[in-house]
């Protein structure tokens, strides 16, 4: 793990850093203070590039090009990038400082007082959040996240959602199978696809982002993180039903998130459009338990042909019998 910048750094001769507020295995997050603009706070998010990687120059003129388009966004549930920089061997990215506390503080303060985040709640800050997500995706070409949880989600003073740390952004090229990663990461693994778990050699797109949206509000709701991908591939049923966990989920909720988290991708809804009316359209939700409960009965016809046709069969020798009764000996 790289060695992290003291308290009172300049960086750029223009961030003078204040303090630490989040440190991983590829860098770390600062709050700063911009020297230009008085009174301004910002976040500072560095990125230590892989130092053995050939093709470092290559990766830096990547994180340029992509920073500039993290730099374009402009969505209020997003926080402004506002400068991109290299000095020191180290790569920045430069955002509005977020206040208020994280998704995953408010579910651990809700644990210990031995309660749950109530669905109303939960669901007015989804709200926010997908449409911080559909705006990414709305980009030409899509952005995604791909670190969806409940720690990079902040709840502002204001009562605001921020879907915050830019750290594992990707572009979707639309003529390219691949996505191009402005910096290089995996994910949370309870929040993580299968798919995902290939790094950038893994095929993501929408779909992966919409999985993390699932099991962020498995967590929120429940108290605690779902099993991650790999495990419920190697044991299926270990995801634990939200209304297991806690009754007072709706049904239609819960049934949401297990779409959101399906294993396959071609399983979970298409966009973030979907998942909101999954969420929050009631005529939507019907018709997707009438479409679910008839596949589900065409599979038992199928299952049990044999069954059927058995049943079927003594049902018409009964009717022949019960016709000719009358006239037999």
């Amino acid at each position: 793990m790289s060695k992290t910048l003291a308290n009172g750094t300049i960086l750029y001769s223009r961030y003078k850093v204040i303090e630490l507020v989040g440190q991983g295995g590829m860098g770390a997050v600062y709050k700063a203070e911009d020297m230009r603009l008085k009174g301004r706070l910002c976040a500072v998010k560095e990125v230590v590039p892989d130092q053995g990687d050939d093709l470092f120059e290559q990766a830096s003129e990547q994180f340029y090009r992509e920073a500039s388009t993290l730099a374009s966004l402009d969505h209020p549930n997003l926080p402004k990038v506002s400068d991109y920089f290299t000095t020191r061997g180290r790569e920045y990215l430069v955002m509005d400082f977020v206040p208020g506390r994280d998704l995953h503080d408010l579910v651990k303060e809700a644990r210990r007082q031995d309660r749950f985040l109530s669905e109303e709640q939960v669901l007015g800050w989804m709200g926010q959040l997908l449409d911080a997500l559909e705006h990414l995706h709305s980009q030409d070409p899509p952005v995604l996240h791909r670190d969806i949880k409940p720690s990079n989600i902040k709840l502002t003073p204001r009562g605001a959602i921020k879907l915050v740390d830019f750290g594992l952004v990707k572009l979707l090229l639309a003529d390219d199978s691949r996505t191009v990663t402005v910096v290089q990461g995996r994910g949370t693994v309870q929040y993580t696809p299968l798919e995902q778990y290939g790094g950038d050699t893994g095929y993501t797109d929408v779909r992966s982002d919409i999985y993390a949206i699932g099991a962020t509000l498995y967590h929120l709701l429940t108290g605690q993180p779902p099993a991650d991908a790999k495990q419920r591939f190697l044991k299926p049923g270990s995801l634990v039903p939200v209304r297991s966990l806690n009754p007072a989920v709706s049904t239609t909720t819960e049934q949401a998130i297990m779409r959101c988290m399906a294993m396959h991708p071609n399983d979970r809804p298409p966009s973030v459009a979907e998942v909101r009316r999954a969420l929050f359209d009631p005529v939507f939700h019907s018709t997707i338990l009438r479409t679910d409960s008839l596949a589900a009965w065409e599979q038992a016809v199928q299952a049990n042909s044999w069954l059927i046709g058995a049943a079927l069969g003594l049902a018409a020798v009964a009717l022949v019998v019960t016709l000719l009764a009358p006239v037999l000996p």
